[in-house]
């Protein structure tokens, strides 16, 4: 089994975690399966929360500072962070958008609700409880949450984790305004720190195939109901149909718009990439290739390629936050808790920060929902009702990563005058906008 792709022992997880859980209802094992198969899957959980706040700082600290290149690139600079943002902040609306439509969560019974509230009944007693204080606040409340008065309290909750995400921002920007001499140790700091904790990833998801079959196991015991998968294949359903607008019509739009660049010409130069992207699941993987069809395919110079598509690679990941919107609202229906404006607009902010810190590799996503599911107080063991159908979902959000990333390099070079014809190599002195 070690030979086997980490993917493949989840999918194994899960379906052995069902059958199991199945056999252990009908045999009667509900206590056994509680006491000591169940704890192993909060371990796992638990596991995901406790590296939770170390990613974020240290991920997004890095992401941010690796922007210093701002300076020399100013130009590209400025418009490259904004299109990144906007692009993910589409991203989250549409698939909010979209969960919101279709509720798939909202289609389980009450009875397989209440059976899942149960062991959760703190969590959604503090939700009604927050959900009360809300309405006595003023309109600018959530402003006023989002500075933490001090960051320590802030990073002992996951619950704060926008808190968190607004001090390492902060703390990014001062680290590239002061001198490169001063500023390089703390940085090559959390350089090592990022890596240290990628590493720390790696060794948490060796374990994600039992964790899921705990989980699973649990859940079914739980809540023996088949509307639960029922609701799963539309959840799954809602984020394929986000992400299809995103690749097969946002970004190609964006790009003619933007570039006048034709939809043919934009799908066939970056499709290598696509395809790449779905195979491996990792933005990071797929990096040098994508540079190659941007550069040599689509007629970006390679100065603004690559200063764009590394950022793009760690920064933006539209996909992943469409994805986390649309789980966030679906495990939050599943629960029966409702969500408020003030949340929705807290998983658009937190989803399109925690979007910058998360990891170019595959399974990173599922690791960020912990903090987007945190910020809004949704139980994060509902991971194990999504857990099934990851990994497809990422290897389809993936391709939107990189698709986006092509975007935003585009009409950045555009932008700057060097988007032009690729087959031409002296740049600087034949540019011609492209006629695509």
């Amino acid at each position: 089994m070690n030979k086997l792709a980490l993917h493949w022992k989840i999918l194994i997880g899960m379906i052995l975690g069902i059958v199991f859980g199945i056999l252990a209802v009908q045999l009667g094992w509900q206590k056994p399966v509680t006491d000591w198969i169940k704890p192993f899957g909060t371990i796992f959980i638990n596991s995901l929360k406790l590296i939770a706040v170390p990613l974020i700082i240290a991920s997004l600290i890095k992401g941010v500072s690796d922007l210093k290149d701002i300076s020399k690139l100013s130009s590209m600079g400025g418009r490259t962070i904004a299109l990144y943002l906007f692009t993910t902040v589409i991203a989250v609306s549409i698939g909010l958008l979209i969960v919101n439509i279709v509720g798939p969560g909202k289609s389980l019974t009450e009875e397989t609700r209440t059976s899942l509230l149960e062991g959760f009944e703190g969590s959604a007693k503090a939700k009604i409880e927050a959900a009360e204080s809300q309405k006595q606040q003023g309109p600018l409340q959530p402003l006023v949450d989002l500075v933490p008065d001090n960051i320590f309290a802030a990073a002992s909750s996951n619950g704060n984790m926008l808190q968190v995400i607004f001090f390492v921002v902060f703390f990014g920007v001062g680290l590239i305004l002061v001198e490169d001499q001063k500023s390089k140790p703390v940085k090559d700091f959390f350089d090592g720190l990022n890596e240290v904790i990628l590493k720390l990833i790696d060794l948490i998801m060796l374990a994600a195939p039992y964790g899921v079959f705990a989980l699973l196991t649990s859940l079914i015991v739980d809540t023996p109901s088949w509307d639960i998968f029922a609701a799963l294949m539309k959840y799954s359903i809602c984020v394929l149909v986000g992400l299809a607008f995103m690749i097969f019509g946002f970004y190609p739009t964006m790009v003619r718009l933007l570039t006048g660049t034709r939809y043919g010409t934009f799908m066939r130069g970056i499709s290598p990439a696509q395809m790449l992207a779905f195979s491996t699941s990792s933005s990071a993987a797929t990096l040098p290739v994508t540079m190659e069809r941007v550069e040599e395919h689509l007629g970006v110079h390679e100065e603004v390629a690559s200063f764009v598509l590394p950022i793009g690679a760690t920064v933006n990941m539209d996909g992943t936050s469409l994805y986390q919107a649309v789980a966030a609202v679906f495990i939050a229906q599943a629960y029966g808790m409702d969500l408020s404006f003030n949340d929705q607009l807290n998983i658009v902010i937190t989803a399109t920060l925690a979007s910058i810190g998360s990891a170019a590799v595959p399974g990173a996503g599922m690791v960020m929902l912990v903090i987007v599911l945190g910020a809004i107080g949704v139980p994060e063991a509902g991971l194990a009702l999504i857990f099934a159908v990851d990994r497809v979902l990422d290897m389809c959000r993936t391709v939107a990563n990189v698709t986006g990333d092509a975007t935003v390099a585009m009409v950045v070079a555009k932008n700057v005058g060097k988007l032009g014809d690729p087959h031409v190599k002296n740049w600087d002195d034949n540019y011609h906008p492209s006629q695509s």
